[in-house]
Formats: structure tokens, C-alpha cells, sequence
């Protein structure tokens, strides 16, 4: 069993954890730090001059003509000005353009490294309800969001910003030890309150989060059960559980923002002491003729410099407590390592198909124990069918013999070898599997066969689907090989999956309920279809169709995860055992005696 997400990671986990994907880009990163230094020494040239202009300002006024002496110092100041101006465009676009492209690659990266790791984890991961789809996507797509928007923040606001602070810290200390003293002083405390903020709502973001992914996977259910809601007329009823998920997620939103504007406003009345602090001081020092008064402008407009940041601040610590609430379900998904699908390192051929199981016993992650001690043989050349009411544990087999799962004890052998020595994708490579409910990917009819073999050519796909008998309904479609699979009945896209089977042409073949969705002249044509690729080949079948079990070569009757009989039809139907049951109740559903006398009256 899956463990729940409620690992807390720092903004230096966060790093760690990010450092290998934006190493790649760090030439990117030295020029956007380069160019973040450049930016934060131009945001103090305002200030600089302010003085200078005050100060000579202040001294031309005692000049009997202090107009005409006064030109030279407006060009001077204008020009810097300009050019200040000028330099500040082509820093600040490369500050955005770069930051703004290592977000994007690094986005990129995110979202193709979640991909590619979930691609190889084991299936019993996606049956965790923890790891549902919906739940899935919303850690995935809010924790890129997040991480990117926190690598844009540090590039594009959070470095520039306290690089500008930094420096117009240091020029304060320069200009006066005491003004700088209590400019520094206001920072940490502001921080201070800060940090309380973080700490308070820490444990609703984890529950808004919890929340959100629990409105998204809901949502996700309702559309998808839409039939059987209305059909049971629970309308209301869904809606009053998605109106009480709307209520507790609004009241948590609700709580984070009532708190963030308590803090935001005494963090705001922090920083307006600090704005009344200096103004005092530097009077004080103007008065006692140790500053002059462009050194008050000075200092007001650098203390601004450095709160700047302090007022930005609850806007970025916000979105980096929420970089670090989703980082931990992405960071999750990314790392659990532990999930990862093992696999053998054996690439025998599969010469004969063999397999042997052997006292096998198995359990699913949710604790439900699906087979007790089964032993059984599955020869290559035959026909073996699996027998037995719903949860029986027939499926299971088949999953197990994939190495979708392992066994807990026990062991199965194929042609001799232990199916955990082989190596996944090489023995998956031969085995073709239809399932009662397959997947059909978004596109066309043709790429969907075509997943059987991946470079098949369209005449192997049209003599696929011919073996199929889908090929002269999809030559009725108006856009035939190019319709979009998605808009298939479900006996159509069955065979679209029977088709991809011929496609593949495996040694091994797996089929569970393949005619389910079929009408009875398709089952009977896919059938005398299956019946030829069989020929040679290890089959396995699960099926409820008396057609498809009567003829095989052994028959496994399954109950409750143990095998109870075993043999051929003839064979079991003597022993008048669970076999004979089930197939007494297949004909009675089928009204065979009816039938029969049908004949007898033509």
C-alpha cells in the first residue's frame, strides 16, 4: 500500500530537488545573474542623483545667477538619466527573456520526467485509490506549475528585487552606519512575521490541496458515470456531494485568505515604521548638520529600495508555499522509487511457451488475497480456458503470467525459467493480450491497429482488421481508416483490439472475455478467426461463451482463488462438480432445450 503525500519539503528541498533539471541551463543562469547585478546597481542611480541634484540645487540658490550656472548640472543629470533609462530596457528585457525561456525548458523537463517516470511503474501503483487518475494529473500539472512559476520568481522577481535591496543596504551603510542600522533592523522583523504566516497556514495548503484533488477526481467520476446517474435518477445526490466538497474547499480558502490579510497588514504597518524611522533620523542628522538634505531624499528613496522587496514579499511567499505544498505530491510521483516495476535481465527465446505454475499465492495491494496454492500447467500448442464465477481469480492469472504483478509465494516457470528473471518489455514482446474492456487511444482507426505492430504498413493493417471483420464497416465510415477510434460502438473498437492482436502475431496469446462486447454472427466470425491464429500457439482463455471453452485442451475450474477441477469438457462434465454447474446454468440462460426443439421442428 501506497504511503498518503504528507512529506514536508524546504525551500531547500525544493532546490536540491530541482537542481537537476536546471543544471543544463546554467550559462542561461550566469547571464541572468549578470545581468540581474547590472539591473540592481542602475535602481539606485535615481536616488544618487536625487541628492547630488538637491545638493548642488541647494548651493546654486545663494548664487547671484544660479539659472545659468545651473545648465551644465541639468544636462549632466538629464543625460544619466537617459541613459540609465536606456540600459535599464535591454537589462530588463534579458532578465525577463531569459528567466522566462529557463522556466519554459524547465517546465518541459518537469512534465516529460513525471511521464517517463510513471511509464515504469508497477501496475499496482494506479490501483492505489491514493494514485487515481484525476488525483495523478492535479499533483502533476499544479506541482510544474508551481515549481516553474517559483524558477520565474527567483529569476524575474525575487533576485532583481533583493539584489536591489542588498546594494541599497551596503550604499546606506556608506552614507551613514546609524540609517543603516535601522533599516537593517526593520527586515528581520518583517521576516519574523512572515515565517508565523508560513507556519499558520502550512497545514490548511496540504488540506486545500487534498481538497482541490479530491474536487477534480469527482468531477472526473461524474462525467464518466453519467449514464448510470441519470439512469438512477441521483442527480441531486451527486450534486449535494460535490456542493458539500465546494463548501469545505471554499472555507479553507476562506481561512488562508482572512489570515493572509491579518499578516499582510502588520507586516504593512512594519514597514511604514521603518519608512517613519528613517525619515526621523535623517532629520535629526540634518539638524545637527551631519547629513545634507539630499541625504534625506537619498536614504528615503534607498529605504524604499530595500522595502521593495518586503512589500512584494507576501505575493512571492505565497506562491512559494505553494511551490512547496504541490512540489511535495510532485516530488512524490517523481520519487517513489519504490513503485518502480522490476524486471529480469533474461532475454531466453521463448522456445515452446511453457508455463508451470506452482503453488502460487497472491494478494492485491489493498489486501484482498486473490489465488490460494494454485498449480497449474499451461502447454504450448493447447488451448487451456479458465473457468470460474466473478472473482474467482481467472484475471488474475493472466495478470500474474504478464508480470503486471508478482506472485507473494510460490513460483512460475516459463519453458523452465523463472518468469521474475525475464526481462519485461522482451517477454511482454510476445505475448498478445485481449481484455473484455480495451483502451482505444485518441486517433485514428489505423494508428489504433497499428499499436499491435508499430511499423506495420497499411496493407497489414487492412488484412488485420479484415481478420477482424471490422474492415468493411470502417470502409463505410466517411473517413474510414482515418475515423476517429474514439467514436466506435464497443464492439467495434473490440475488434479493433482483436485486430491489433493478428497485427502483433505472438507466440503467446491471452484472452479475456474477447467476444464480450460482440454480437452473436460477429462472435461466431471472430471465433473461426481465433481459432486459426491459435494453431501452434499458447493460449490461455477466460471466457463465459460455452463455444469458446468447449474445445479446448484443458480446462482450470477456478473458486474463490483455489482450482477446484481440471481437465477437459467431457471429463468435467462427468464429475457432476463446479464445472458441471456452471455449465448447467450456461445453458439454462441460453434456453439450449428451446433451441433444440426449434431445430427439430425445421
Amino acid at each position: 500500500m501506497a504511503k498518503p503525500f504528507n512529506r514536508a519539503l524546504s525551500i531547500f528541498g525544493i532546490y536540491r530537488q530541482l537542481k537537476p533539471f536546471i543544471r543544463p541551463y546554467r550559462l542561461m543562469i550566469y547571464g541572468t545573474l549578470f545581468l540581474t547585478f547590472l539591473g540592481a546597481i542602475t535602481a539606485q542611480v535615481n536616488a544618487v542623483v536625487l541628492k547630488y541634484t538637491v545638493d548642488e540645487v541647494e548651493k546654486l540658490t545663494k548664487l547671484p545667477s544660479p539659472m545659468s550656472e545651473g545648465i551644465h548640472i541639468l544636462i549632466v543629470i538629464s543625460a544619466i538619466l537617459l541613459g540609465k533609462e536606456i540600459a535599464n530596457i535591454f537589462i530588463s528585457f534579458g532578465q525577463k527573456f531569459y528567466g522566462e525561456k529557463i522556466r519554459i525548458n524547465v517546465s518541459s523537463v518537469l512534465a516529460q520526467s513525471a511521464i517517463d517516470k510513471i511509464l515504469t511503474y508497477k501496475v499496482a501503483y494506479f490501483g492505489d485509490e491514493n494514485h487515481a487518475s484525476g488525483k495523478l494529473q492535479t499533483r502533476i500539472d499544479r506541482g510544474i506549475e508551481s515549481l516553474t512559476k517559483l524558477v520565474q520568481n527567483f529569476f524575474i522577481d525575487i533576485l532583481p528585487m533583493f539584489s536591489n535591496a542588498i546594494i541599497a543596504l551596503v550604499i546606506m551603510y556608506m552614507q551613514n552606519v546609524y540609517v543603516g542600522l535601522v533599516s537593517t533592523i526593520i527586515v528581520p522583523i518583517y521576516f519574523y512575521v512572515t515565517s508565523m504566516q508560513a507556519k499558520k497556514l502550512g497545514g490548511v495548503r496540504r488540506q486545500l490541496r487534498n481538497q482541490r484533488e479530491q474536487k477534480t477526481s469527482g468531477l472526473l467520476n461524474l462525467i464518466n458515470s453519467i449514464l448510470v446517474i441519470k439512469s438512477f435518477v441521483r442527480e441531486k445526490f451527486e450534486g449535494k456531494k460535490q456542493f458539500d466538497l465546494q463548501m469545505q474547499l471554499m472555507e479553507s480558502q476562506m481561512y488562508t485568505r482572512k489570515t493572509s490579510f491579518i499578516y499582510e497588514g502588520l507586516k504593512t504597518f512594519i514597514e511604514q515604521i521603518g519608512v517613519v524611522l528613517i525619515i526621523l533620523l535623517t532629520v535629526y542628522l540634518v539638524l545637527n548638520q551631519q547629513m545634507t538634505i539630499g541625504a534625506i531624499m537619498l536614504h528615503i528613496m534607498l529605504f524604499n529600495n530595500v522595502s521593495s522587496p518586503i512589500r512584494q514579499l507576501h505575493r512571492i511567499y505565497d506562491d512559494m508555499n505553494d511551490a512547496m505544498i504541490y512540489a511535495e505530491g510532485y516530488f512524490d510521483i517523481l520519487n517513489a522509487d519504490e513503485e518502480a516495476e522490476p524486471s529480469g535481465t533474461l532475454k531466453e527465446t521463448i522456445t515452446s511457451g511453457n508455463f508451470e505454475l506452482k503453488n502460487v499465492n497472491f494478494s492485491y495491494p489493498n489486501g484482498t488475497q486473490a489465488l490460494h496454492d494454485v498449480s497449474m500447467t499451461i502447454e504450448n500448442g493447447k488451448t487451456t480456458a479458465l473457468v470460474g464465477l466473478s472473482g474467482a481469480g481467472k484475471s488474475t492469472i493472466i495478470n500474474l503470467l504478464c508480470k503486471f504483478y508478482l506472485p507473494d509465494s510460490g513460483e512460475i516457470l516459463l519453458d523452465g525459467f523463472n518468469l521474475n528473471k525475464y526481462d519485461n518489455a522482451y517477454l511482454r514482446d510476445d505475448i498478445g493480450l485481449v481484455l473484455q474492456k480495451n483502451h482505444i487511444f485518441q486517433g485514428s482507426i489505423e494508428d489504433n491497429i497499428r499499436y499491435g505492430k508499430m511499423d506495420a504498413g497499411f496493407d497489414d493493417v487492412q488484412e488485420a482488421a479484415k481478420k477482424a471483420y471490422l474492415h468493411e464497416q470502417i470502409m463505410d465510415l466517411p473517413e474510414k481508416y482515418n475515423h476517429d477510434a474514439t467514436q466506435l460502438s464497443g464492439g467495434q473498437q473490440q475488434r479493433i483490439a482483436i485486430a491489433r492482436l493478428f497485427l502483433k502475431n505472438p507466440p503467446i496469446i491471452f484472452l479475456d472475455e474477447p467476444t464480450a462486447s460482440l454480437d452473436a454472427i460477429a462472435t461466431e466470425q471472430i471465433k473461426n478467426s481465433l481459432d486459426a491464429i491459435k494453431e501452434g500457439r499458447t493460449v490461455v482463455i477466460i471466457s463465459h461463451s460455452l463455444s469458446q471453452i468447449l474445445d479446448s485442451d484443458k480446462i482450470y475450474v477456478m473458486k474463490k482463488g483455489h482450482v477446484v477441477e481440471n481437465g477437459t469438457h467431457d471429463e468435467l462434465v462427468q464429475t457432476n462438480g463446479t464445472y458441471r454447474e456452471i455449465f448447467d446454468a450456461s445453458a439454462r440462460s441460453l434456453n439450449l432445450d428451446r433451441l433444440v426443439n426449434s431445430f427439430r421442428d425445421n
